[in-house]
């Protein structure tokens, strides 16, 4: 039925081209030129349209979340670093540094919208009551962004006083990795709602724990995957949805830096010392060793606090991929890498390549049951070459160029598209649908790791042409879950599947095994305890 209504609107669209050419016979040379391109431009117009009506693609929005009316929900920030500021500054409060800053840059660059954009920011009708950091000069930094009217928030150098606090509802926590799961576990047991950055755990066994609580409790717990707003990727799950690339059978996603900001080789601070800096704090449950400045602000180069590339950087191009196909936890992993550009005692890879398999992951496709079946998700790393690789979805019939744009193209192999293929109605070396939210309007990237960030859908989106930055539709997300009492989109399931597809990538590094996962079970089926513990990530 599909082929017949298809062949007959090729024939409606070749009968009025046929008809228009007739009409051009005896005009004007100059007149016939201007009526060719009229013809032309027809032509297109109709082909287009045929291919929009044969893909059905629907630009996207995600559900509208509720209204912020009501008291205040008041909120601690646990952890004021280079994220939690950042998540501060979603919520609403900056520091006056900060504003002061992007107030010169953009009288340097006009392009630079950053603190118009804040400033412009929808009220969330939050209220920062508690802070807290290991780090002095942070926690002065955090009071100062919170501070309102004159009222400024406690500071609080442990997190637990914090959570003792009857005047927080909810936290924010924004610290190095092996701290998530930990002060995510205190502040469910004290009653508090959390929204907690990725990697969601730092080893096997609290991430089971966390699922439990979460699981056992009433508060909204948010995971940090601000993409999960991003209106190209809300368009692409239309796409994968509608099977309009076939049976997917391979993805590739990638990260690529090349600067000290993009390897983790953080600022230093001239402040740092044993004297402001809560050493044992910030230990926590990591081995015991003297202090070190190195360790405390480049934290993610070491296996003991963070989680390296796996947790830090494929769990966004994971998540970005398994919020379209639902494809879960893989069922075997392999992994390989090293250290090779940034030889500066660092313990985790900068250099790493993780193959994923999904023995029975099957959509839906256009050739005949039983002949596909099965999936390969691939990321690729590096830390030292900053060349832009797509994330591609390929399938039999399409492939899709995902980022905070997508393009779609036909394969020349087609099941679906061989007609259109034959007629030239679709071209595989053009785009047969290609969708770009910022239409409107065009964005300075202050540099390459925002570059990469922004190309990934991970520093703003767009509604209605206008820019939004990503990570507060997030967070508007979860303080509309606490006052209306919905879901949210990247919840405790997705963290548990985010998390063990992180470890087990981890866990194939470090031991050289093709690790593998028990569905039934919901375990590491081939690894044992002892192998976890001796790299510490039980």
């Amino acid at each position: 039925m599909e082929t017949n209504k298809n062949e007959e609107k090729m024939e409606g669209a070749d009968t009025k081209r046929r008809s228009f050419v007739k009409g051009l016979i005896g005009l004007p040379v100059l007149g016939a030129f201007a009526a060719g391109a009229l013809a032309k431009y027809q032509s297109d117009q109709a082909a287009k349209r045929q291919i929009l009506d044969e893909l059905n693609v629907e630009p996207a929005r995600p559900p509208a979340t509720g209204p912020m009316a009501g008291d205040p929900i008041r909120v601690g920030i646990i952890g004021f670093g280079i994220r939690g500021e950042q998540l501060t500054r979603a919520l609403g409060f900056a520091t006056p540094q900060w504003k002061a800053g992007m107030k010169e840059r953009a009288m340097k660059n006009p392009k630079d919208t950053r603190l118009k954009d804040f400033l412009e920011q929808e009220n969330l009708n939050v209220k920062i009551t508690a802070v807290c950091d290991a780090f002095e000069v942070r926690r002065e930094l955090a009071q100062a962004a919170g501070t309102v009217d004159g009222q400024a928030p406690t500071i609080y150098q442990d997190y637990r006083k914090l959570l003792e606090s009857p005047e927080v509802d909810a936290v924010v926590i924004g610290t190095p990795d092996h701290w998530h799961a930990p002060m995510s576990l205190a502040a469910i047991a004290a009653g508090k709602h959390v929204y907690v950055e990725k990697c969601m755990t730092h080893k096997v066994a609290e991430t089971y724990a966390l699922y439990d609580a979460v699981k056992n409790s009433a508060i909204k717990f948010q995971l940090g995957h601000q993409h999960r707003q991003t209106q190209s990727f809300l368009t692409a799950r239309d796409i994968i949805e509608k099977n309009i690339l076939g049976h997917i059978s391979l993805i590739q996603t990638n990260t690529n830096r090349n600067d000290d900001n993009g390897a983790w080789q953080y600022h230093i601070h001239e402040k740092a010392s044993p004297q402001t800096i809560d050493w044992e704090n910030f230990l926590g449950n990591a081995p015991k060793i003297p202090f070190n400045k190195e360790h405390f602000f480049r934290w993610r180069k070491w296996w003991e606090y963070g989680t390296g590339l796996t947790g830090d950087l494929l769990t966004h191009d994971y998540d970005r991929v398994n919020c379209l196909l639902n494809m879960g936890i893989p069922d075997a992993v392999v992994c390989s890498g090293g250290v090779y550009t940034h030889r500066d005692g660092r313990t985790v890879p900068d250099v790493l390549q993780v193959v994923m398999e999904y023995e029975d992951y099957y959509r839906g496709g256009s050739q005949e049951s039983g002949k596909e079946k099965g999936m390969t998700f691939i990321y690729s790393a590096t830390l030292g070459n900053q060349f832009s690789r797509p994330t591609l979805l390929m399938g039999h019939d399409g492939t899709m160029e995902l980022g905070a744009q997508l393009t779609v193209y036909p394969d020349a192999r087609s099941t679906r598209y061989e007609e259109m293929l034959q007629d030239q109605l679709v071209s595989t070396t053009t785009p047969m649908y290609a969708y770009n939210p910022a239409s409107k309007g065009v964005d300075g990237v202050t540099g390459a790791t925002a570059k990469y960030f922004a190309d990934k859908g991970l520093m703003w989106t767009y509604r209605d042409g206008k820019r939004v930055d990503s990570t507060f539709l997030h967070m508007r997300e979860w303080l509309s879950a606490i006052r209306n009492d919905h879901g949210v989109s990247c919840g405790i399931e997705e963290g548990f599947e985010e998390a063990m597809s992180a470890h087990m990538s981890t866990i194939a590094y470090r031991t050289g095994k093709r690790v593998e996962w028990d569905r039934e079970n919901r375990v590491i089926k081939n690894v044992t305890t002892e192998e976890l513990e001796a790299i510490g990530i039980a």
